[in-house]
């Protein structure tokens, strides 16, 4: 497997390289926009880590940005120490398959780098569908059939975090992780608030209950047609 780094703090792009290789893969680093862009039309690479603030005017989100609209599905995991449930949407709108905040542990870095890997270099499309359910990331909407569901911006969030992962049974410390900022400091109840408040909205919208209560563990968006 062949990877591209793309990040211009020198001491923490020489520790992806020694930890990445060391997983028993292969890595190329850049340190800027330009510099990537010239990477990856030279070499097929099977993921990308991407620091989000580069050097130069092009961000790391520029960047992704750009090469999804050149065809390129390669899996993209972002790097950013900007971890507000607002900057997690920007990157995964801008065409991310996963972020990570900073700090991290190295060894949750390469297992999320397995998990993309795993998932294969497929296109994903810009609206996330589940049956009759659509979510559009950039506009900011989710739909039901032809009817809008209103949602709060944590409630869109944890609906996103949902549709990425369909049929997948998650943790609620893992969907605490993912959609609310990080080291919250609430209350522990949070989860289960939330999915029902969306559970609400989207039944009002004639939508049927699709996320499943897995008891003692968490929640599963149930898959449909």
């Amino acid at each position: 497997m062949k990877l591209l780094v793309i990040e211009d703090d020198v001491r923490m792009a020489s520790l992806l390289r020694r930890g990445l290789a060391q997983e028993g893969w292969a890595v190329d680093v850049v340190g800027d926009a330009v510099d990537a862009r010239h990477a990856v039309a030279s070499t097929p690479f099977d993921a990308v880590v991407c620091d989000v603030g580069l050097p130069g005017p092009e961000s790391g989100l520029d960047w992704c940005r750009w090469f999804r609209t050149e065809g390129h599905w390669t899996p993209v995991l972002m790097l950013t120490a900007r971890t507000g449930v607002r900057d997690r949407i920007a990157g995964l709108d801008c065409g991310a398959d996963d972020y990570l905040g900073k700090p991290f542990a190295f060894e949750e870095l390469a297992a999320r780098l397995r998990a993309l890997l795993r998932r294969g270099d497929t296109e994903r499309p810009t609206q996330l569908r589940n049956g009759d359910l659509v979510l559009d990331p950039a506009e900011h909407q989710a739909r039901w059939q032809d009817r809008v569901v209103e949602l709060s911006p944590r409630e869109f969030a944890l609906l996103d975090y949902f549709m990425r992962r369909p049929g997948d049974v998650l943790r609620r410390t893992e969907i605490l992780d993912h959609v609310w900022d990080y080291a919250y400091d609430g209350t522990s109840n949070v989860v289960d608030v939330y999915v029902r408040y969306l559970r609400q909205k989207l039944e009002a919208a004639g939508c049927p209950d699709i996320i499943e209560t897995v008891r003692g563990v968490g929640y599963r968006l149930a898959m449909h047609p």
